[in-house]
């Protein structure tokens, strides 16, 4: 796969990249922007508040490590014919026989989308098809054998774009906060 490539059904329309270091600014933006989002609290573990709060190093090493694919990071826009970012993703690689973040054992090399956001003048469009595509590939090269990500189970929106993408529901259901009755679903893309 090519690190830039035109979206399927858009080829002028957007281009879907992995961002670059020194984009730094434009990251913290859209992640400021997709935490304003009305559903940001059942799709992101993070608040606007904490975000803004965040110190521009915080950024920049951010940045530097998702464009690099650094750490095990890899994060991916789609740029409108105006310089827009209309949407993005991250992929995480999670090694086998490490623990992920909520405590549970990673059996296998896997990849783990997080930070999905799509401007809402461009939902609805297969925009996240294309950033989908571009996160599965770069987690395939990086030898990952299957795909995850974690959705709240009241975030009905995302689960279908997500089974529409062929991720279906593994069974692992992560609590979102200690003490608290909100779930979080794990869904999986297995390797063929």
């Amino acid at each position: 796969m090519s690190s830039h490539h035109a979206t399927e059904g858009y080829p002028e329309k957007y281009l879907v990249r992995p961002i670059r270091a020194e984009e730094w600014p434009a990251v913290r933006g859209l992640r400021l922007d997709a935490l304003r989002d009305p559903v940001a609290h059942l799709a992101f573990l993070e608040t606007y508040d904490q975000a803004l709060a965040k110190p521009d190093s915080f950024w920049r090493e951010r940045a530097e490590g998702a464009a690099e694919g650094a750490y095990g990071a890899r994060q991916f826009i789609a740029e409108s014919p105006d310089g827009e970012w209309a949407g993005t993703v991250t992929v995480l690689l999670e090694e086998g026989g490490s623990t992920d973040w909520a405590g549970f054992d990673i059996e296998r090399t896997q990849g783990h989308v997080v930070g999905v956001f799509v401007r809402p003048e461009h939902r609805g469009s297969g925009l996240i098809g294309a950033l989908f595509d571009a996160a599965v590939a770069w987690s395939w090269e990086a030898g990952a054998e299957r795909v995850r990500l974690i959705v709240h189970e009241d975030n009905a929106r995302a689960q279908a774009a997500y089974r529409r993408l062929g991720f279906r529901p593994s069974g692992v259901v992560v609590p979102l906060v200690e003490g608290s009755d909100d779930e979080e679903l794990e869904f999986v893309l297995e390797r063929d």
